[in-house]
């Protein structure tokens, strides 16, 4: 019987894929066979990165790229199909926060910086968008391809505080279910997109916001923790399971799914 989970082969392009989550991903996916594409902004990390893989006997090149400048998207999707002939799947990993897109506990709307909130919509929304019209279209020749964008669990409910990172994933949710049915009836329905949402992880954009100059929660971890009943933040490697599950046969009939992966954070209100 067919191996319904076997990616061995595929090629997998990751946007923000030398981050903190990025790393983790590309890394796996390159073990179990995958052929990857890391596209990041920095160089340095991703030849880095690139280097462990081939180190350990995986296929991975690395593209410096801007998800948010098409003509560059253009040259690093050029290259790819140069080097492996194929896109088989994208996933839109980059994305980010920044300070003046957030309401603070002792600010309100009022403060809020617009050209932050639009920076923060922009790197999200249209650093999805974006990628997703540019690798798609080396699909939609093939009829045959696998988006998974990146969500929040901000999207689903809104959280405090990040007004505009919440925004922009809403959007993505919504973005994912439209591409679903556009790729599918347009196209062929072996074109897929579905998201992943995470829950709550450590990472360097809400390391301030989670833990205090010690190291310690915060108030605000902490009330995530005591709404989260595994009782814990998530760990990058606990993504992977879903992530491959996504890209593989072995979900062929799902498309247009948010992925909750949230120690059960989703169950609650907060």
């Amino acid at each position: 019987m067919k191996n319904l989970f076997d990616i061995r082969g595929k090629v997998v392009v990751v946007t923000g894929g030398a981050g903190i989550l990025g790393r983790t991903i590309t890394d796996y996916l390159a073990r179990e066979g995958a052929r990857v594409a890391v596209l990041d902004r920095d160089r340095e990390a991703g030849d880095e990165l690139v280097r462990a893989i081939r180190a350990a006997g995986g296929e991975a090149l690395f593209l410096e790229t801007d998800v948010l400048n098409r003509e560059v998207l253009v040259e690093n999707r050029e290259e790819i199909l140069s080097a492996w002939g194929s896109i088989d799947v994208l996933l839109n990993a980059a994305g980010g926060n920044m300070g003046g897109a957030t309401i603070p506990p002792d600010k309100s709307f009022l403060d809020l910086e617009i050209d932050a909130f639009r920076k923060v919509v922009d790197l999200n929304l249209f650093g999805t968008v974006l990628p997703t019209t540019v690798f798609g279209e080396a699909m939609t020749a093939r009829r045959k391809g696998v988006i998974v964008n990146f969500c929040s669990e901000s999207a689903l409910r809104p959280l405090t505080r990040v007004v505009g990172y919440g925004a922009a994933k809403a959007a993505i949710a919504n973005y994912t279910r439209y591409m679903a049915a556009e790729l599918a009836t347009k196209f062929s329905p072996e074109m897929r997109v579905n998201a992943i949402v995470p829950g709550f992880l450590l990472t360097n954009q809400n390391r301030t916001l989670l833990t205090n100059p010690d190291g310690s929660y915060t108030d605000r971890a902490r009330t995530i923790i005591a709404h989260t009943p595994a009782g814990r933040f998530a760990e990058p490697e606990e993504l992977l399971g879903t992530i491959h599950y996504l890209i593989s046969d072995a979900s062929s009939f799902v498309t247009g799914a948010l992925a909750v992966v949230d120690g059960g954070f989703d169950a609650f209100s907060i």
